[in-house]
């Protein structure tokens, strides 16, 4: 079985939208967009080379429109984005010039993938495609990067519909700017009880 990792850049209040740059996603008028980019320093380059080693992907349309249209230009900063399959969830696309790009229709098509040979799965951005993996309970870790700000608007990494679920920490670093990289396993159900007063 294929492991489906979520890699995310949020802020403390949740928000995911447009990270990169001012016209990444400006739907619902976020105003927002390139909030990371105060937040590098050299330890945080390290992070993300090794995140952007060769895999796997599956990205929301919205997303995959995005990197379609920038990454087939960009190669040589993140060449796995290009060899690697991009698995795109979207009821209106069904083709793309951009290789290895397959088209899926529901979250069974996702979980028949899940069930395949294969190396692991990463998720980047789609914040729509990440709600509907966590309802199905098809997220197997969770990698963060979350920054020291608070935006108050924007899509948001958790939202209703997710199911109940527990994550054991597996990793952290803080790099110099303050944001906290942290990795969590998915480790079965919530677990509740009472406490003592």
């Amino acid at each position: 079985m294929r492991k489906i990792t979520v890699l995310s850049m949020i802020t403390l209040d949740g928000v995911m939208q447009a990270p990169g740059g001012p016209g990444e996603d400006t739907s619902g008028g976020f105003k927002y967009g390139g909030w990371t980019a105060p937040y590098g320093d050299e330890l945080f380059g390290e992070i993300m080379k090794e995140e952007l080693k060769p895999a796997d992907y599956i990205l929301g349309r919205k997303t995959f429109e995005i990197f379609e249209s920038y990454w087939p230009r960009h190669a040589a900063f993140w060449p796995g984005i290009n060899d690697g399959n991009k698995y795109v969830l979207s009821q209106t696309r069904e083709k793309s010039d951009w290789k290895n790009t397959i088209f899926l229709k529901s979250p069974e098509d996702i979980q028949e993938l899940k069930n395949s040979e294969g190396g692991d799965i990463q998720v980047w951005g789609s914040a729509k495609l990440i709600q509907l993996l966590l309802k199905h309970d098809l997220v197997d870790e969770l990698r963060l990067k979350i920054y020291p700000l608070i935006l108050g608007e924007g899509k948001k990494l958790f939202e209703n519909g997710v199911i109940p679920a527990a994550f054991t920490l597996t990793g952290t670093q803080v790099t110099t700017k303050g944001v906290i990289v942290a990795s969590y396993k998915r480790a079965g159900e919530v677990v509740t009880g009472d406490v003592d007063a």
